[in-house]
C-alpha cells in the first residue's frame, strides 16, 4: 500500500487537524519483513484509537517513510519526515539505521522512539531518542546463560556486519558472558546482507574450530538460509538464534526443516492465556490475515505509548516530557516504564521451532 493511502486509512475523515505520527522502518530490502511487522504493529494500533475516536476527538494520521536499510535513503527519508513535523517518529527499526539518523533527529529536535533498535551505544543517552526494547548486552547475557544451561560449551557465531551497531555489542556481551560461565566461542565468521553473501563459506568457516553450537546474529531471510548450510554441512549441531529473526512466519516458510530445533528469542510470552494478549493476537490475524511476530507486538506495545502520552499531555507539553511524566504504560503483556534517559526493558521468552511451529520453552 502506497503511503497516501495508508494516511487515508488511518487519518479517517475527522474535522480537526490531524495528530501526525512518523513511521520510519526498512520497508524495501531484503530483510523488509522485519520493517513490514514493525509497520503492521503500529497500524493495526492507530486504527484502533481512530475508531474509538482518536486521540481527543483529533485523528492520527501515519506518515510512513522507508529506509531501505541504506545510509543515503535513511538520511532522505528522515529529512522528509522531520520536514513534515510530526509530533513523533516511530523508529528505525535496526540499530545500523539509527545510528544514521539520531543525529539528525538530535539536531531537529526531534521525538524518535524505536520499538526493535537494541545496541548499548545508544543507552544511557539524554537525547531526543527513547527505546522500548532491551539491550544488547541484556540480550546476549540471557542468551549465553540459557545456552550454557541447555549444555552447549564450544560456539560458533556467525553474524551480520550490515547491523554492526547492533551485532558487534551483542557478539562482544555474549563472548564475556558465555566464557565467564565457562564456554568457549571457538569462531567468528563475518558477512554482509546486503552483499549476496555465501553462507556455505560462512559456515565452512566456523567448522573447523569444532563448535557443539551456531548462533547466528542475523535477520530471519539469512538466519533461514544459514540454517540450511549448517544442517547439510554439520546436521548434528545445535542452532540458535537471536530475536533479530523472530519476525514470525517468514523463518519457517524460507528455512523448511532446516530451523527445526533452532531455538530463538522471543519478546512476548505465546502461551498467555490473558484476554489483552488474546485479542492482539486475534486483532492482528483479523486485520493483516497472518500471525504477528515479535516486532509487531513491539511496535503495536510502542504506537500506544505514543497514544497514552499524547492522551494525557498538558497544553504546552513537549513530547519528550510527556513521554517520561507519565510513565510507566502498559503494554499488552509487560509494563514499560522509561528511566530518564528514555531507556528501558523487557522480559523475553525462548522458544524452539519444532514441526515448523514455535513452541515456548522457558
Amino acid at each position: 500500500m502506497g503511503t497516501a493511502g495508508l494516511l487515508l486509512l488511518l487519518a479517517g475523515c475527522g474535522g480537526e487537524e490531524p495528530i501526525r505520527i512518523g513511521l520510519l522502518a526498512g520497508l524495501s530490502d531484503r530483510g523488509s519483513d522485519f520493517g513490514e511487522s514493525v509497520r503492521n504493529g503500529v497500524i493495526l494500533a492507530i486504527e484502533k484509537q481512530n475508531q474509538a475516536g482518536g486521540i481527543n476527538g483529533r485523528m492520527i494520521e501515519l506518515i510512513v517513510r522507508d529506509d531501505g536499510q541504506e545510509r543515503e535513503q535513511a538520511i532522505r527519508a528522515a529529512e522528509e519526515l522531520i520536514a513534515l513535523r510530526p509530533d513523533i517518529i516511530i523508529g528505525p527499526v535496526t540499530s545500523s539505521m539509527a545510528s544514521v539518523v539520531i543525529p539528525l533527529m538530535n539536531r531537529a529536535n526531534q521525538i524518535i522512539i524505536s520499538p526493535t533498535v537494541a545496541s548499548t551505544d545508544f543507552h544511557g543517552k539524554d537525547d531526543n531518542f527513547f527505546r522500548v526494547n532491551r539491550t544488547t548486552r541484556e540480550a546476549a547475557l540471557h542468551h549465553a546463560g540459557v545456552l550454557y544451561e541447555r549444555g552447549a560449551r564450544r560456539v560458533g557465531v556467525a553474524f551480520d556486519a550490515s547491523n554492526l551497531p547492533y551485532s558487534d555489542t551483542w557478539v562482544q556481551a555474549f563472548r564475556a558472558e558465555f566464557e565467564h560461565l565457562g564456554g568457549t566461542l571457538t569462531q567468528t565468521a563475518s558477512f554482509e546482507s546486503s552483499a549476496t553473501p555465501s553462507f556455505a563459506r560462512v559456515i565452512d568457516q566456523l567448522l573447523p574450530s569444532r563448535p557443539d553450537t551456531l548462533l547466528f546474529v542475523a535477520s530471519s531471510l539469512d538466519t533461514a538460509r544459514l540454517s540450511q548450510q549448517a544442517r547439510r554441512m554439520a546436521p548434528s549441531l545445535l542452532l540458535t538464534s537471536t530475536e533479530w529473526a523472530a519476525s514470525g512466519e517468514l523463518l519457517t516458510e524460507m528455512g523448511g526443516e532446516a530451523v527445526d530445533g533452532l531455538l530463538i528469542a522471543h519478546a512476548y510470552n505465546r502461551d498467555d492465556p490473558q484476554a489483552q494478549y488474546q485479542a492482539f493476537r486475534d486483532g492482528f490475524k483479523q486485520r493483516f490475515q497472518r500471525e504477528f511476530g515479535s516486532f509487531s507486538l513491539l511496535a503495536f506495545d510502542t504506537a500506544n505509548v505514543v497514544i497514552a502520552a499524547m492522551q494525557k499531555r498538558q497544553p504546552g507539553e513537549d513530547m519528550k516530557t510527556a513521554l517520561l511524566k507519565y510513565s510507566p504504560y502498559q503494554g499488552v503483556q509487560q509494563e514499560i516504564a522509561f528511566d530518564a534517559n528514555g531507556d528501558t526493558t523487557r522480559q523475553v521468552y525462548f522458544t524452539e521451532i519444532r514441526g515448523g511451529k514455535f513452541v515456548q520453552v522457558r
